[in-house]
């Protein structure tokens, strides 16, 4: 097991690719050899020479490359999997908490999927943390975004004609985005606040330079992977309303919270958001998975009625694709490389190693990951 075939990415708005020229390149010089669907990396900014100067073949079809590969890699899953012979690693993302039918399909196909978001959050794994590279670079252009449509500066400036104070940036979840988020809004000037339910995130804000929102919730912390757990009725409730004041007083409002292979928890209510200034700006980056917004909308801007504008942030990261397609690579490469057998020249999938059972989902015609 050593052909690798990249492909061409066909989901709505996708203008990453899952692997670049260089990288394709140090895997070819380990042993690997590579197939690359023609115009992959056109939307990243790398042409087909640049794949084929870096020693792959280049393709014109999906099937051509199917039956080329013992291993097949892509960012998203693919519309149908017709072509990919039994046995064949699938390693992309996979929302595998809600593709059941999807997962079955692989299953009774043959194929070992591996689903890039279940790789575990070990030291070891970090090098190959999908969710981490590309949610700090969400995070990074939430605020890019947010600033760009705001109708006011986000530094203070002092100028002959008067003083214009910092604008006020509140952000909800400090994870890896919300992190990035901070940074990127303290570097432009802006007086920062953030929360999240987990008390031990308050010294990496404050190290940042921003201030962290104390909310009594009880006892709440985070799961064994780093995510923050999910809230009671009751707990998410106290929340609210803590956060209300700190919402109306924000010219810029960017939430973050999710729960992984769950529904988005709800933070900002109606009633919330319409305590909040005309001209703020949310940003709400769980829209897709059900929205930590009330009203906001994965397809479109929602402008309410008392001016504020609420932006759908899905998958941000798309926005800087070269730096994403960089990163998403290095993710990609590092995993190939770990699981690399130099003595035999192939890919060795190892069961008992502690990340691949993390990630494979299905094998030998069974779903076999626990969780899943």
């Amino acid at each position: 097991m050593n052909k690798v075939f990249l492909c061409k990415e066909t989901a709505k708005d996708e203008t990453r690719t899952a692997l670049i020229p260089a990288d394709i390149k140090k895997l070819i010089e380990a042993g690997y050899e590579f197939a690359v669907q023609s115009g992959t990396g056109v939307l990243t900014g790398y042409s087909d020479k640049e794949y084929s100067d870096a020693g792959a073949k280049v393709v014109q079809t999906l099937k051509e490359g199917y039956k080329f590969a013992d291993i097949v890699v892509r960012i998203n899953k693919p519309d149908d999997i017709a072509g990919i012979r039994e046995g064949t690693l699938h390693v992309s993302s996979f929302d595998v908490f809600n593709e059941n039918a999807a997962i079955k399909e692989y299953a009774q196909a043959g194929i070992k999927l591996v689903s890039l978001e279940m790789v575990p959050r070990s030291t070891l794994a970090q090098k190959m943390d999908i969710q981490s590279s590309q949610a700090s670079l969400a995070g990074y252009y939430a605020v890019v975004l947010a600033a760009a449509r705001l109708p006011k500066l986000l530094p203070m400036m002092m100028t002959p004609a008067g003083t214009i104070s910092p604008a006020r940036v509140f952000i909800i979840g400090v994870g890896v985005a919300g992190l990035q988020a901070i940074a990127t809004a303290k570097r432009l000037g802006a007086r920062v606040e953030a929360f999240d339910t987990r008390p031990v995130v308050e010294e990496e804000v404050k190290s940042l330079g921003a201030k962290f929102l104390k909310i009594d919730l009880g006892e709440t912390g985070q799961t064994e992977q780093g995510y923050a757990r999910e809230l009671t009725p009751e707990q998410i409730e106290i929340q609210r309303k803590a956060q209300a004041k700190a919402c109306s007083q924000s010219d810029i409002v960017i939430t973050t919270a999710k729960v992984f292979g769950r529904k988005a928890p709800l933070l900002l209510t109606k009633e919330m958001t319409s305590q909040m200034k005309p001209g703020s700006i949310i940003i709400d980056m769980a829209v897709k998975t059900g929205g930590n917004v009330e009203g906001s909308d994965p397809d479109k801007d929602v402008l309410l009625d008392n001016g504020v504008l609420v932006i759908g942030g899905d998958s941000l990261e798309r926005f800087v694709p070269k730096d994403a397609s960089n990163m998403f690579s290095g993710n990609i490469t590092a995993f190939l490389t770990h699981f690399w057998d130099s003595e035999n020249k192939i890919f060795k999938v190892d069961t008992s190693d502690e990340i691949l059972k993390g990630c494979l989902i299905t094998s030998d015609k069974k779903i076999v990951h626990e969780k899943v």
